[in-house]
């Protein structure tokens, strides 16, 4: 949303809505962000965020869609469509920034803007199919990354913004770059001698746009004029800044019509969709048949943790909004309350990193007296209190435990002998195994926007059955990192000594109140050229007793190729919709573009042999039913 405007509708963080599955749904939001935006006189949007993200140390995992690229692709490309809404003439509409190019989300040790060292295939295979599809949507403008990729920094990098992105993509648009990187090119990464000469290399590599950065029109003029830069290369920087304004109508209509804004922003529909999307990104990922909650079992219910009651539910690039725009997770529990259940809050302290040992104690005490105790924790990635944030934007982590004294506020209420439900407020994945071991209930909620503390509450009493699935994997520990479902066959042919090599949660899990069953998959053709088609079938039943969303995931993998490939690659999911008893076909098309990859020659090819069509629930194997497709 236009989160850094005070009174804006705030809409789920990115990796929430991508735990949502539903590009039909970021489309929506990114249609009423524009219009948001329009309203407060803001044409560009600094989004989406189509990082790959690949290590949850790294701060800004909420900004991202996840860690699979095919995901990340369809999330990006809804979000682009939606705002830019074709040519992004006209008063409702902003430009998309595709960002950040490229490969800055799998950082060295984890932290934002670390060197990147990594391969061409994997750079196509990995974190540059979200760019050429966001070209191919017609995204107007891109960010560079502040990382370098192979020891040259993205913004002096001319194979990847002008060879690659201009020549090979075919982008049409303008670069622009990030905060400052490109100074840092002289202060930090040490190509150049002084700002003028990084001015001179990031420019020629094929720079449009300074974010920001004072001294550097003078500079750049003083560049023209000693002869290292043409006006030619100027101009054509200055004719698609120039193009974007007159497609957006800012010559002819350069003000805005402030009585609108009260119609627009905030705006009832606008809230609805921002509820409706933070239901539908809620994944449960424990539930021991604790939940739903039964009003006449739990009539006394006990609420404590640090993002109980606060505004981390907005994330990381949102100011502090009006409190009668947001409801908090206590707030939404007492809204959603059976009559005759109260809600008895405790404040045990909403700073994470300064948590009050006697708070903590209290907490267990006060909890030993009620018949259910909730727990809200996570993470603070709340940018405008910036020494209290644990994540967002350049706060990495060493580890990706419970931050500060969290996980003894969980075990104190635990120890009361009360059941327990954790819910997580969190916008990276958490090592949470006691809890997973020990609490029979736990809801990642991430970071749902304004109405996400009513979304959560409704899950937790049942007035929503849960649909989402991870977008992400959950190590077990940070020294599990790099953890990701879509591996190669070799990365657990090993085990490590003391704990399991599995996930603790994997890609694409998420429970329900309900029950879904799955038909073996049917492939209308068994056997097709590299050039045909075929489609793979399957039936879902909802056999339990509730109305519930199902996400239906399509994985592939190539048997034997001449390099090696993952084990299983996303290609195609479905979000349905089943009452109980109600079954539906959800038919996939196979095409060559999902078997493809690239060879040893670097050529994107469909090689003959077997492939693996796996259709199930999420990535784990037991979740997954297999039929086998083979190319002449």
């Amino acid at each position: 949303g236009n989160g850094l405007v005070r009174g804006s509708t705030i809409y789920p963080s990115s990796i929430t809505m991508a735990s949502a599955w539903n590009p039909e749904l970021v489309r929506e939001i990114a249609r009423q962000t524009a219009a948001e935006m329009r309203t407060c006189g803001a044409q560009w949007a600094f989004a989406p965020n189509i990082d790959v993200a690949r290590d949850p140390r790294w701060g800004r995992v909420g900004e991202t869609f996840g860690e699979d690229p095919f995901l990340v692709t369809q999330m990006g490309v809804a979000m682009i469509k939606g705002m830019q809404q074709g040519d992004f003439s006209g008063p409702d509409k902003v430009i998309a920034c595709a960002k950040h190019l490229a490969a800055g989300s799998e950082p060295a040790n984890g932290i934002n803007a670390a060197p990147m060292d990594v391969s061409e295939r994997t750079l196509r295979e990995i974190f540059l199919p979200p760019y050429k599809a966001a070209v191919d949507a017609g995204v107007f403008t891109v960010m560079a990354a502040h990382n370098e990729i192979n020891g040259v920094p993205c913004h002096a990098n001319k194979w990847l913004m002008t060879d690659l992105l201009r020549g090979e993509f075919g982008f049409d648009g303008f670069i622009v770059s990030d905060w400052m990187d490109i100074e840092r090119l002289a202060t930090v990464h040490a190509i150049a001698r002084d700002h003028k000469e990084a001015y001179l290399l990031s420019i020629q590599a094929g720079m449009d746009m300074h974010m920001h950065g004072p001294g550097f029109l003078e500079g750049v003029l003083d560049l023209v004029k000693d002869g290292k830069l043409s006006e030619q290369r100027i101009e054509a920087s200055v004719r698609k800044i120039l193009e974007a304004k007159f497609r957006l109508g800012l010559f002819e209509n350069p003000f805005v019509d402030i009585g609108k804004k009260k119609k627009i922003v905030f705006s009832e529909t606008h809230q609805q969709t921002a509820l409706m999307a933070a239901r539908q990104g809620i994944v449960l990922l424990k539930n021991d048949g604790i939940l739903p909650l039964e009003a006449k079992k739990y009539k006394k219910i006990f609420v404590t943790g640090p993002n109980a009651d606060n505004e981390t539910i907005l994330g990381d690039w949102a100011i502090d909004q009006p409190d009668e725009n947001v409801i908090t997770v206590v707030e939404g529990l007492k809204q959603v309350a059976p009559q005759g259940c109260e809600i008895d809050f405790f404040d045990s302290g909403q700073i994470i990193r300064r948590m009050d040992d006697d708070k903590i104690k209290r907490a267990g005490e006060l909890a030993a007296s009620a018949d259910l105790a909730i727990v809200v924790v996570g993470s603070n990635s709340m940018r405008y209190r910036w020494g209290d944030k644990t994540c967002g934007e350049n706060m990495a982590r060493a580890d990706i435990d419970l931050a500060g004294k969290q996980l003894q506020l969980v075990q104190a209420v635990y120890n009361s002998g009360t059941p327990v439900v954790v819910v997580l407020v969190n916008g990276r994945p958490l090592s949470v195994n006691w809890i997973d071991k020990h609490i029979p209930a736990l809801v990642e909620a991430w970071e749902p926007g304004s109405f996400g503390g009513r979304a959560v509450a409704e899950v937790l009493f049942g007035e929503v059955n849960p649909g989402g699935k991870l977008p992400i994997t959950f190590p077990r520990s940070s020294g599990q990192i790099q953890m990701i479902y879509n591996h190669k066959p070799t990365q657990y042919f090993h085990k490590y000594a003391f704990i399991e090599s599995s996930p603790l949660y994997p890609f694409g899990f998420g429970l329900s109140y309900t029950t879904f069953r799955y038909s073996a998959p049917h492939l209308d053709n068994t056997e097709i050229d590299g050039n045909g088609r075929a489609h793979v079938s399957v039936v879902v039943s909802n056999v339990g007793e509730r109305a519930g969303d199902e996400i239906v995931q399509l994985y592939i993998r190539d048997v034997i190729s001449s390099v090696t490939r993952p084990l299983k690659e996303l290609k195609a999911f479905r979000r349905v919709h089943l009452q109980p008893g109600e079954e539906k076909i959800v038919s996939f098309a196979i095409t060559p573009q999902m078997l493809a990859f690239y060879d040893l020659s670097m050529n994107d090819v469909v090689e003959p042999g077997e492939f693996r069509i796996m259709v199930g629930s999420s990535s784990r194997d037991e979740d997954l039913q297999t039929v086998v497709l083979t190319v002449d």
